[in-house]
């Protein structure tokens, strides 16, 4: 298919756990995308999906009006603002879907703005693992008319897009609920352990719990993965969760907010990452806690 002749194209740049999926859900809906990374590998992968592979950001921006970013570090974020800036584009809507610093968010809807085109701060909320079933909820945040231009894109991979204002609203309300994502998750390892070192199966823990009052989404979607001690379906990896753990706790304390629950998880995360699991998913800190519990796992019957 010609990129002039597709009807409804969107571009994604960044084809990862979460753009990957992205792609994916939207070719499913129907729309034609165009997607680029520099991992030769997600290329491929996501071209076996139906999408076309573009040779560079220039190049997807070039050939769609709405190009949705999903980026691991702030110096992708920027080094793909001044590429798209500098192709001398009729405006474009960027819709930056990333977990980073509101300001460095600001520092490439500068770059962008100047250039014409129009940014948007839309993170989304949810895991890996929702991302490929279209479970995300959009915190979009920007220039409004642009949010409703893109709405149709967004329905594409998520189920639920929220308009939260200004731009860098999106960017607080992500904050706030990765600040309980963060919780959730070592509270649902340490309640896991406890139930272990007291003797119970590990898959009776999981079944009693998701059907109580001390059930959480978060409990839902890791502790499976805890109950079978398998943390390599990654939905989220350690080493990226340690990047948004980093900007949630540097926005507590520019805000003078006491964060002790929050505070009480960084030791676990961190014990993960040194401990080996950086590549793993976060679910992992459950093994960190066994560890340090000295938990012996019964055989199963």
């Amino acid at each position: 298919m010609s990129l002039a002749k597709a009807k409804k194209t969107a571009g994604v740049i960044g084809l990862g756990i979460m753009g990957g999926s992205f792609a994916r859900n939207l070719i499913k809906a129907g729309w034609h995308v165009i997607g680029f990374d520099i991992d030769a590998a997600r290329r491929k992968e996501i071209g076996k999906a139906s999408a076309e592979i573009a040779r560079s950001t220039r190049e997807v921006a070039t050939a769609c009006p709405i190009v949705i970013t999903s980026l691991p570090k702030p110096e992708a974020l920027i080094a793909t603002a001044k590429e798209i800036a500098a192709a001398d584009l009729p405006s474009r809507i960027i819709c930056e879907c990333s977990t980073f610093t509101i300001e460095d968010k600001e520092k490439a809807e500068k770059i962008l703005s100047k250039a014409g085109h129009t940014m948007l701060d839309c993170p989304v909320s949810g895991t890996g693992s929702q991302a490929r079933t279209g479970d995300l909820v959009i915190y979009a945040s920007g220039d409004r008319k642009a949010i409703g231009k893109i709405k149709p894109v967004l329905a594409g991979f998520s189920r639920k897009t929220y308009d939260v204002g200004e731009f860098g609203n999106g960017s607080r309300m992500k904050y706030v609920a990765n600040l309980l994502v963060a919780i959730n998750n070592v509270a649902s390892a340490e309640a896991m352990v406890m139930g272990m070192k007291a003797g119970l199966d590990p898959k009776v823990i999981f079944e009693m719990i998701s059907n109580g009052a001390g059930n959480s989404r978060v409990f839902e979607l890791r502790a499976p993965m805890m109950v079978k001690n398998d943390y390599s379906d990654v939905t989220m990896k350690c080493s990226v969760w340690q990047k948004d753990m980093d900007v949630i706790g540097a926005f507590a304390k520019k805000m003078r907010v006491p964060t002790p629950l929050f505070s009480a998880t960084l030791p676990v995360y961190a014990a993960a990452l040194k401990q080996g699991h950086a590549e793993d998913d976060t679910a992992a800190v459950c093994a960190v806690l066994e560890a340090k519990g000295k938990v012996e796992r019964r055989k199963a019957r």
